[in-house]
C-alpha cells in the first residue's frame, strides 16, 4: 500500500516510496518457523491422559504470545513504516497504533549521506540514510533503507533541484 496521493499538496508528486529492507523480517520469520515447529513437537510429545488438554492449551498460549510479540508485531511495524520523497518534502510515517509523522521540506535539507552498518548491509545494499536539516531536530536517521546509495543520490539530486541531473539519473 503506497502513500495516499490525497495527502499530497497541489503540484506535488511522489519520486520515491520506501519501506525498511526485507532483512528486517528475517528474525520474525525465523521466530515463526521455530515457534510453530517447537510448539508442534511439544504438543506431539505431551503425555496422554487427563493432563494432555491443559498442556496443549498452555503450549498454544505461549506460542501465540511469542508469535504476536516477536513475529506479528515486527511485521506490522515494518508494514506501517513509510519513507516517501516527493518533489517538495521528505515524509516519514512510523507506527500503527502509536503513529508518528514527520515532514521535512527539501529546501531545509542541508546534507544527505548514507552508511552501511555491517558487512551484511553492504552485501544486501541496504543501510542508514542520514538526512541533516536546518531546524531544531537536526539529523534524522532512516534505518534499513534498501538501495541506500541510489536513494541517497536521488534525494541529493532532488535537493539540488537540478532538472538536468534528474534526467541523467533516470
Amino acid at each position: 500500500m503506497g502513500y495516499p496521493t490525497r495527502l499530497l499538496s497541489e503540484g506535488e508528486r511522489i519520486d520515491l516510496q520506501l519501506r525498511p529492507h526485507w532483512k528486517a523480517l528475517v528474525a520474525p520469520v525465523g521466530t515463526l518457523i521455530v515457534t510453530v515447529g517447537a510448539g508442534s513437537f511439544l504438543a506431539a510429545i505431551a503425555p496422554s491422559g487427563g493432563a494432555q488438554k491443559p498442556i496443549w492449551i498452555a503450549i498454544a498460549v505461549v506460542a501465540v504470545v511469542i508469535l504476536f510479540w516477536f513475529a506479528l508485531r515486527p511485521w506490522i511495524t515494518w508494514l506501517n513504516t513509510n519513507y516517501v520523497v516527493t518533489n517538495r518534502r521528505l515524509i516519514i510515517r512510523l507506527g500503527f497504533i502509536h503513529r508518528v509523522g514527520r515532514d521535512i521540506p527539501l529546501e531545509k535539507v542541508n546534507d544527505v549521506s548514507f552508511r552501511h552498518d555491517s558487512i551484511l548491509d553492504r552485501m544486501l545494499g541496504c543501510g542508514t540514510l542520514v538526512v541533516e536539516s536546518a531546524g531544531e531536530h537536526g539529523q534524522v536517521l532512516l534505518d534499513d533503507i534498501p538501495h541506500v546509495e541510489e536513494t541517497q543520490r536521488e534525494v541529493a539530486t532532488l535537493i539540488s533541484g537540478d532538472p538536468v541531473a534528474r534526467v541523467r539519473q533516470s
